[in-house]
């Protein structure tokens, strides 16, 4: 089992295990519902592998003692059953995601889509710092003239995409700065050295408290990835809508956060498209009920999305789309002479709540755009486009490859 996946998918594994070591004929478990996806989604698949899914339920309200929750329920045997049923309904096969159809389960990673997406930075402590902080930081000296700017810089997370910007900053070393190199930055060093150090020293990884001035997960490739654009793309890892947003370079960007290493309005306009979405809800964990919205990890969701193949006068217009959705939103976002109390008021969750007519219209324009690149007709179902994008997905696989896996933290 991927060390991501939730602690019932090992009970799964040990009915599978069961069933085909013949101590067992049937096996029938409860789980909330995002064992349909993700890591999760790996034990289902395997007990297809070794045998078959003959009932489920794959979204049901289950409250209790004031707990609610989505849960699915799965029946399997080594494959000798021959009726399905999924959610009261008699049907031919169960895919892997508990739906019928096309079986997205099955799309590869795309080699044109690898090193572009990444889980942003996990800190492992309190290195954050509030605005003001960081501002005293940047104005004191150090004994060698460096400057504090290298150390200190913007932070984000999903909040602050769906939500309004804190403003919080962080202290980031890098990711193998040596102690020697980083006490140089006087302030920021001590400051870390006061109040992450303590915490560091007793984790149980031993490389945690050996190099606690580092953060615990850096991301190497992200920060390699991200020296090559001028600004990026991020969305949230988990979202009731799927929103991406733009942030400049110097920000470094949470483990909330995908961040994808593209500055071109064509790639922003592709990921804002209803195309995506769709796929990206599919293929990514749902978060409880389909309302609450979706998890999103680069592998799974990014990987392997197949991008349309656009003439330069169809990249253009989605460019163009996407540059008028970005304008519109930022505009709505912060009115020039708005007072602060209202500006709270003013997030993308709000906005995407609402989704006034405006905001339909530049999308339904995107879309549009997107369609053309494909070749595909305007107004297509959801099920049509899963299916279309399915295909081209492995069409263009041409190699074979591994199934696409939640990275999870990686």
């Amino acid at each position: 089992m991927p060390a991501e996946a939730d602690l019932v998918c090992y009970w799964f594994e040990k009915a599978r295990s069961m069933l085909e070591d013949e101590h067992a004929k049937r096996a029938g478990l409860l789980a909330t519902q995002g064992i349909r996806g993700g890591a999760n989604r790996r034990v289902l698949q395997s007990i297809k592998k070794s045998g078959d899914i003959f009932l489920a339920r794959s979204d049901h309200p289950w409250i209790l003692d004031g707990a609610a929750v989505h849960i699915s329920i799965v029946g399997f045997d080594d494959g000798s059953e021959t009726a399905r049923e999924l959610d009261g309904v008699t049907v031919e096969t169960i895919n892997a995601d508990l739906t019928v159809g096309s079986d997205i389960t099955g799309a590869r990673r795309l080699d044109e889509n690898l090193g572009i997406a990444f889980m942003g930075d996990t800190k492992g402590g309190p290195f954050d710092v509030p605005e003001s902080v960081a501002s005293s930081m940047l104005n004191q000296p150090n004994p060698d003239s460096r400057d504090n700017r290298d150390v200190v810089r913007p932070r984000a997370n999903g909040k602050d995409i769906t939500s309004r910007p804190s403003r919080t900053w962080i202290i980031d070393f890098g990711v193998d700065t040596p102690i020697e190199q980083s006490a140089l930055y006087e302030v920021p060093f001590e400051y870390v050295n006061e109040h992450v150090r303590p915490m560091r020293m007793n984790s149980k990884r031993r490389l945690y408290a050996e190099k606690w001035w580092i953060h615990m997960e850096p991301r190497p490739g992200m920060r390699q990835a991200l020296l090559d654009v001028s600004r990026f793309i991020v969305t949230p890892t988990t979202a009731k809508h799927r929103l991406f947003a733009w942030l400049p370079s110097e920000v470094l960007p949470d483990h909330a956060l995908i961040a994808i290493a593209r500055d071109d309005d064509y790639t922003f306009g592709v990921l804002h498209s209803r195309f995506h979405e769709v796929w990206s809800r599919a293929m990514g964990t749902q978060l409880r009920e389909a309302e609450s919205g979706s998890r999103y990890t680069p592998t799974t969701c990014f990987e392997t999305f197949p991008f349309p193949e656009p003439t330069g006068e169809q990249r253009e217009a989605i460019a163009e789309a996407a540059r008028e959705l970005n304008e519109l939103r930022e505009g709505w976002l912060n009115p020039p002479g708005m007072p602060e109390s209202q500006l709270k008021q003013r997030t993308l969750t709000n906005l995407y709540n609402t989704r006034p007519t405006w905001l339909q219209n530049v999308h339904d324009r995107l879309d549009r755009a997107v369609a053309d690149a494909y070749g595909w007709p305007h107004g297509l179902a959801d099920a049509e486009i899963l299916e279309r994008l399915l295909a081209l997905n492995l069409e263009r696989a041409n190699t074979p490859a591994a199934p696409a896996q939640p990275e999870g933290a990686a």
